[in-house]
């Protein structure tokens, strides 16, 4: 029991006294310290004692789309870090092809009692559905916060990164190094973040190329978020004539850089490549990535002490938190080839 004490006020940060006294239901501890012990408990395999078992039990939700892009495990460890610290025990459901549905995961974790839930990347990005989902969670007392994609149809925190500005970095660097005909490959339309870099990079090659919205679109070409999405959009793009291609995430980057080696491309010498979100180990790509990167540890932060606001009583406004990215520059970008050194002539009025 010694050595269990021991290591449970190690993960809680507490004397062993104060593990002793939580564990026997003593008076003379905060809400917050015993929620930390409960949680310590949970974080090292140890059971509850039967009188300290609640339904919640310091529960928070975290929903994602799926792990095989590394974004979302590095969400999944800061909101799971951040809540841990709080004394809560973060619960992760993850939607899986065929599997379960957010719908689904949401109402696991409303039967299991969380606190509350937070959602990576879910339907609230996708402007063709149906946002009466939230509100019907809302009604339900669950309070909730949602990552990257906004909806004035929500009544909720959101966090997001500055997509428009993100499309922006990407293009400002290429046109220093002499590109002409940059192309952007994303996801699908439908999705808020991929409207907002197209808006970003629209206005970033009007200001410093002089296209007009004609010219620039047929820069633009939508897939799926994953290494052969990327493959496809930047192919399609190099095809039109693209010396560089601006990605809407690190995989399809990577799937960006396969597709000009497949064309015989050096990249970067004779195709450039961005990506964005500087996921983990993508600096150790070949060649190494220059990226945009997502501000993760603070958007998940930010989005804890939201959720936490909430639980508490005291919601935040019908709001988005707006967090500024950051060009990476690596490996995967040069200047132009000679052949596209000359500007785009202009459009026909």
């Amino acid at each position: 029991m010694t050595a269990r004490l021991a290591d449970i006020a190690a993960q809680a940060g507490v004397s062993e006294a104060t593990v002793s006294r939580v564990l026997n239901g003593k008076p003379g501890v905060s809400a917050t310290t015993r929620q930390s012990v409960l949680a310590a408990l949970d974080v090292l395999g140890y059971e509850r004692p039967v009188r300290l078992r609640q339904r919640s039990a310091g529960l928070v939700g975290l929903i994602t789309p799926e792990l095989e892009n590394p974004i979302f495990p590095a969400f999944a460890q800061v909101i799971g870090q951040a809540l841990t610290r709080q004394g809560y025990t973060p619960v992760l459901a993850t939607q899986t092809p065929g599997g379960s549905t957010e719908d689904e995961l949401t109402e696991m974790l409303v039967d299991r009692g969380v606190a509350g839930i937070i959602f990576v990347s879910g339907l609230h990005a996708d402007t063709s559905a149906d946002m009466q989902r939230y509100e019907r969670l809302r009604a339900r007392g669950v309070p909730f916060v949602l990552i990257n994609g906004f909806s004035d149809r929500v009544r909720a925190p959101f966090v997001s990164p500055d997509d428009r500005a993100a499309a922006q970095l990407a293009v400002t660097h290429l046109v220093a190094l002499g590109h002409r005909r940059i192309g952007l490959a994303l996801g699908p339309q439908r999705f808020v973040p991929v409207q907002r870099k197209i808006e970003g990079f629209l206005r970033s090659v009007h200001e410093q190329l002089g296209l007009g919205p004609a010219e620039a679109t047929r820069f633009v070409e939508h897939s799926l978020y994953t290494l052969e999405g990327g493959q496809a959009a930047a192919g399609a793009l190099i095809d039109r004539g693209a010396t560089a291609v601006v990605c809407a995430s690190d995989m399809m980057a990577l799937g960006a850089v396969r597709a000009a080696r497949q064309r015989g491309l050096d990249v970067p010498r004779q195709v450039s490549v961005v990506g964005f979100d500087d996921s983990p180990l993508i600096a150790f790509t070949d060649p190494p990535l220059t990226t945009v990167r997502q501000p993760v540890p603070a958007m998940g932060q930010a989005a804890v002490r939201a959720l936490l606001e909430e639980i508490g009583g005291t919601p935040a406004p019908h709001s988005e938190f707006v967090f500024l990215p950051e060009l990476v520059v690596r490996g995967s970008t040069a200047s132009a080839p000679d052949t596209a050194a000359s500007p785009v002539p202009p459009q026909a009025p």
